[in-house]
């Protein structure tokens, strides 16, 4: 394994930061950064903006000039081999003369998936892999398990009161969470490729689902209002519920809905999807792996607690970001989550903790599910 030093980690620190700052825009593709270091001192840098735009390694090498040769290339992720819409980074780091490049993660996209690296040293350049690639894997995770399971990272957003309540007894539920949850919400919609929903929340709270520029709040300082990305909003619809005077169908942005027979009552425009069904309704599963086709690499799940209980009953929900307001509701007020009653500790869901903040008055929670080794049928 190779040793690398302090300068290696902090140059490689530097370029997972110039990462993120695609974490807008990219999809669907990865979120990738690089630097060039000469003598330790930074000659060129930058991150992949968008999808058809040129990758990291241009833009860091554009910045280096002729003074790349001889020099070290931090990247987040194996340059790319292939001729995709832009021509392949092994290449122009090869052109431009590096000695050393020093990549977190190999890709694990089949057209790379090692071959960028292996051309590199076939170039004669020093290649080494595996630098903070615990932090590299975090910042595309939904990449990497489209390409490795054919399905997207999905994490549930849930906001309940101290005692687990989402809405009065008479379905009220704004405003449980304050303000700066309310914004932090909208900066995850903005990173999603996808919101997914169910026909009852759409009916219930006639919401937009999409993203509001005016309440990203310190996200504004970096994403100017017309390089704002809607992500597509999906809605699950077993019983073609849904109809045309929806808040959600009469403003911008692409909304599809999932069905299992077209639905005459919705706007033309919309596009539809009719899933295999699965005990009677849409099969989530099989929604989540067409979403993955048409390149939906991160999906972020607003629904109702129906919804969310069949989907950790399938094992569908990878993580939960969980605000909890400083109220207490009370009985008979509505619960988060619909699962069928657990009569043992085994088959309990457990969390891994992964941050823990206060955003505003609220906290947020986020973790990783863990799903019971005996799993329920329904998990297929």
């Amino acid at each position: 394994m190779s040793e690398f030093s302090a300068v290696d980690a902090a140059m490689m620190a530097r370029a997972l930061k110039l990462a993120e700052k695609g974490r807008f825009t990219t999809s669907p593709n990865p979120r990738v950064g690089c630097v060039i270091t000469k003598d330790g001192q930074i000659i060129g840098e930058g991150y992949h903006q968008k999808a058809g735009e040129p990758h990291a390694e241009v833009f860091a090498l554009r910045m280096a000039g002729d003074n790349a040769k001889g020099a070290t290339a931090y990247v987040t992720l194996e340059p790319c081999s292939h001729h995709g819409r832009t021509p392949p980074c092994a290449e122009a780091l090869i052109k431009a003369g590096v000695a050393r490049v020093v990549a977190a993660i190999q890709d694990p996209f089949h057209k790379v998936a090692g071959t960028g690296l292996q051309l590199l040293r076939d170039a004669g350049i020093e290649v080494e892999c595996g630098l903070l690639e615990n932090e590299a894997h975090e910042l595309n995770k939904g990449f990497i398990k489209v390409v490795q399971q054919g399905l997207p990272w999905v994490t549930a957003k849930m906001a309940t009161s101290l005692d687990g309540k989402t809405a009065l007894a008479n379905g009220v539920s704004q405003w449980i969470t304050g303000p700066d949850a309310r914004s932090d919400v909208q900066r995850h919609r903005a990173q999603s490729c996808a919101i997914l929903t169910g026909s009852g929340t759409v009916l219930a709270d006639d919401p937009s689902l999409n993203v509001r520029y005016s309440e990203l709040g310190q996200a504004q300082e970096e994403l100017a209002e017309d390089k704002v990305r809607q992500p597509l909003r999906v809605i699950i619809d077993s019983k073609n519920q849904l109809h045309n005077k929806l808040r959600i169908f009469q403003i911008p942005g692409d909304v599809l809905v999932v069905n299992l027979s077209h639905n005459t009552q919705i706007p033309e425009h919309v596009a539809q999807w009719q899933a295999p069904m699965y005990k009677g309704k849409v099969d989530l599963r099989e929604t989540l792996k067409e979403l993955a086709e048409e390149h939906i690499n991160w999906v972020w799940v607003e629904a109702g607690a129906n919804m969310l209980g069949a989907m950790m009953q399938q094992q569908l929900v990878d993580e939960v970001i969980y605000y909890i307001a400083p109220k207490l509701l009370g009985n008979p007020s509505q619960g988060s989550l619909e699962i069928p009653e657990i009569e043992a500790m085994d088959q309990a869901y457990e969390l891994n903790w992964t941050d823990l903040r206060m955003v505003g008055n609220d906290i947020k929670i986020t973790a990783g599910v863990r799903y019971p080794e005996v799993a329920d049928e329904s998990s297929r």
